[in-house]
């Protein structure tokens, strides 16, 4: 068994993000960190001389945390990160930048944790959706049979080893938590199929403005988008062992900043009891303490998880017993993002995967 380290040298690589500031705040927080403060990197300064900006120039909300006044973020430089002692690298950017700079971080033996979606799709067809390339095909495949589901809840034992980390998308993570417990005990009629309905908040959609995420587009709207091809379908099905057929997702933008409710409806395969689905979900979550379980008729709404770390479940049954609605809640930017990615990073380091996050 690895032995824990008592402190870890960190990087972030593409902080200016919502996730990304997100990210900063919480490894700045961090009480294994404290000693050690991350390394931020990004792009290019605003006048484009390559020179390092304030990070709380970026995210004055982080003013007065432990050392982030004294921060900066740096363009990103290899060299940097070989000087530091960088172990390991949080990727916050886009999905091409991630792949390109995950194989270069391995050889240099840093330890990847990518937020982005480019290794966490292990079937070609799932991945399409991305539109990826690799410089070198082979390596990219050999990286992709490597990389590891960042879900703590389901993966932690392989987390603990792993160099990459593919840390999962925001809806995913709340309807793949949602239904893994009711799928793994065999109560669900896969023959009716699942049908997953979620919304988020607008953040979800990143930070770069689109005509869709305006203000004037998204308040006082409710809009469903990407009906039969949101991206972070493929996630589900993969972790789910689920097919195309049996797994419905709409997702739907709420005009808030944040959080996401997934409302999941599902057929038994045999009449069951509240208790026996309550049971269900608490022995599989028994030891998850960044999951919280609800106790049926209550339902998690999406003010309690926000600005949270938590993923709060919560379901009621049909009075005959058949058919069940459930209910996960998460704040896209944490659960759905930075603080899953340091469940991550504890794990990896041997640490609980709670530190900092409770």
């Amino acid at each position: 068994m690895t032995t824990p380290a008592k402190s870890l040298r960190t990087a972030v690589a593409g902080v200016s993000g919502y996730a990304g500031g997100e990210l900063a705040r919480l490894l700045l927080c961090h009480p294994r960190l404290a000693v050690m403060p991350p390394i931020f990197l990004g792009r290019m300064s605003p006048e484009g001389d390559g020179s390092a900006v304030a990070l709380t120039s970026l995210h004055p909300q982080l003013s007065g945390l432990l050392n982030a006044d004294n921060l900066s973020v740096s363009p990103f430089d290899w060299d940097q990160l070989q000087r530091e002692g960088i172990e390991v690298l949080f990727l916050a950017t886009p999905h091409e930048q991630a792949r390109e700079w995950t194989p270069q971080a391995l050889a240099h033996g840093i330890r990847v944790i990518d937020l982005s979606a480019a290794w966490r799709l292990h079937e070609d067809a799932n991945r399409a959706i991305y539109k990826l390339t690799d410089a070198d095909p082979a390596l990219a495949a050999a990286l992709q049979t490597e990389a590891v589901y960042g879900s703590p809840e389901l993966h932690a034992a392989n987390i603990k080893g792993a160099r990459l980390v593919a840390n999962p998308g925001c809806y995913a993570t709340s309807i793949i938590l949602a239904l893994a417990p009711l799928l793994r005990a065999n109560l669900v009629d896969l023959g009716c199929g699942i049908v997953a309905d979620a919304k988020s908040g607008v953040s979800g959609a990143g930070k770069t403005p689109s005509a869709n995420t305006h203000f004037m587009y998204a308040a006082d709207n409710l809009s469903a988008y990407a009906v039969f091809g949101h991206r972070h379908t493929g996630e589900m099905l993969e972790q789910l062992s689920l097919t195309g057929d049996q797994l419905q997702f709409t997702p739907h933008l709420l005009p808030i900043p944040r959080g996401i409710l997934s409302t999941i409806y599902i057929r038994l395969n045999e009449v069951g009891s509240i208790k026996q689905i309550q049971d269900c979900y608490d022995d599989f979550y028994i030891s998850s303490p960044m999951v919280r379980i609800r106790r049926s008729p209550m339902l998690p709404q999406i003010q309690h998880v926000v600005r949270t770390n938590f993923c709060d479940i919560g379901f009621q049954l049909s009075p005959g017993g058949k058919r069940a609605v459930v209910v996960s809640c998460l704040d896209n930017l944490l659960k759905g993002a930075a603080s899953q990615a340091v469940q991550n990073m504890n794990l990896m380091a041997g640490w609980h995967e709670s530190e900092g996050l409770l």
